[in-house]
Formats: C-alpha cells, structure tokens, sequence
C-alpha cells in the first residue's frame, strides 16, 4: 500500500483521478478493454467528477460493477447507489456496460449471484474503494469476513455504518436506512490488480488511524487493503489528522508500504 496526504480535498481528487485515468487507459491498450469497479457516498464527489473529465478515456471500452447495494431500496430513492452511479459516471461518459446490483429485487441471492459470475469472468483492473467511518470496506463490517470466495454476499449493516448513511443526508433517519445489503465480498476487492482508496474529510480519521496503525483484523475490515501491493490510499489533513507523527512522516519519505510492517501487521 502506498499513501498520499493532500492539503485539501479538490487537490486529493483531482490526483485520484489522474491515477484511475492512467489505469484504466493502460487496461484498454493492454486488454482492449477496462474491468472497473466504482464505490459510492460522499467521499467519491469529487473524485468520481474529475475521472469523468478526465482526458483520452475510452469510456465505450469499460466494463462497470459497483461495490455494493441496499436491500429493499427502489433506484429512485436517493440513496441508491445504482442511481448515484449512472447519475454521476455511467450518464457522464455513455458508459455502456454496467452491471448494476438490483437491490430491489424479489430475490437478492440470486443477483448477488448472477452478477458475481459475470464478476468473475475476468480479472477487474481496477476498484474504487473508500473507508466507512467504523472501518469498513464496501458494506462489509466489523468483524468482516475475511475467508469468503462468493464475489458478492449479503451482509447486514451495523449501527455504526446506518448512522453514517444518515449523517452524510441519505436517510431522514436511522428507521429509514435498510438493515441488509450486497456486498463486494472482502477477498474479491483484493483480487483487482489496482485499489484506489479515496477517504477525505476528518470524520474518517479514527478509521483510517487504527487501519493503519493497528492489527490487520476483520473487526477494522479496511485493514486488510495493506496485504495489498498496488493499493494506493488517498487522505487528505483531516483524515491523516490522527496519524502519528512517525507514521505520517513516514508517508511523506515514501518510506510506508506493504513490505514494511507497522505493529500487528505479519511482514
């Protein structure tokens, strides 16, 4: 893993940006085609606006999953993340291959299903990933599990994780937020050649603090991202504002990755 501070949020997503362009294009010209997978909240605005005027992208040639999925909920909520996804990427672009996770479907097995055997045609090129303010990754909370092949799994969403739905001014309330999701299981984010981590703003800190400075553990399921090499974690001041100083002028040297192992971590 490697990761970049920036001084304010624009500067963060514009460079985020800049790396997803590169991969996805390197992709195309490799593979004639690009495997992406997009996450949604907040925290992507920014990020998800400069890749869409990024510039030299084949948008034709990408191939679109998403990370995850409320249960229950209707594409016109706005909450959903099939509508943030074609409103703020596929809409943008002319994106025409987008597998979208039916949340509202009679039988969410069967899409998680369905769709993850389209996952597992070939390998993604590259996952948009973000940090939940308990830690987790997609909707896989703590403890995550670690072990699971399926592609996509149902999940139930903890308090902590409903609570920051309604924070970011999805739900009126916490009776509104579903209880049950579909998720990017844990391992099939890990098997994406490239991870772009996006996690701005100060609410984020504690999480990204303790997945970074503590054990690689399903109870900090965002830890896990560290066993993974091409992982780049983008923070801004807010979010890296509770690093240590030795961790953080580590980043600043470059001198943090996978290969050098912070306390708990197996080197």
């Amino acid at each position: 893993m490697r990761v970049q501070i920036f001084n304010d949020k624009p500067s963060l997503a514009n460079t985020a940006a800049e790396q997803a362009a590169a991969a996805i294009r390197r992709a195309i010209e490799e593979r004639a085609q690009a495997r992406v997978v997009a996450a949604t909240g907040v925290s992507q605005f920014d990020f998800l606006e400069a890749l869409t005027q990024a510039a030299g992208v084949e948008w034709s040639k990408i191939e679109l999953f998403h990370l995850d999925e409320y249960i229950g909920l209707p594409i016109t909520h706005p909450a959903s993340f099939r509508k943030f996804l074609l409103e703020r990427l596929v809409g943008k672009t002319g994106i025409k291959n987008f597998h979208a996770l039916d949340g509202d479907a009679p039988d969410p097995a069967e899409v998680a299903l369905r769709v993850g055997n389209e996952l597992n045609a070939a390998p993604v090129d590259v996952a948009f990933v973000g940090f939940g303010e308990n830690g987790h990754l997609a909707f896989n909370d703590p403890p995550a599990d670690f072990q699971t092949e399926q592609p996509y799994i149902i999940v139930n969403l903890d308090e902590a994780c409903r609570r920051q739905q309604v924070g970011e001014g999805w739900f009126d309330g916490l009776a509104a937020v579903p209880r049950q999701a579909i998720s990017m299981s844990v391992r099939q984010i890990l098997k994406a050649r490239e991870i772009i981590v996006v996690a701005p703003e100060a609410r984020k800190a504690a999480a990204v603090k303790a997945c970074l400075e503590g054990a690689i553990t399903p109870m900090l399921p965002a830890s896990i991202l560290r066993t993974h090499a091409n992982t780049t974690l983008y923070l801004d001041q807010f979010s890296a504002g509770l690093l240590s100083e030795q961790l953080q002028s580590r980043i600043l040297n470059e001198d943090f990755s996978t290969g050098r192992a912070l306390r708990g971590m197996e080197p």
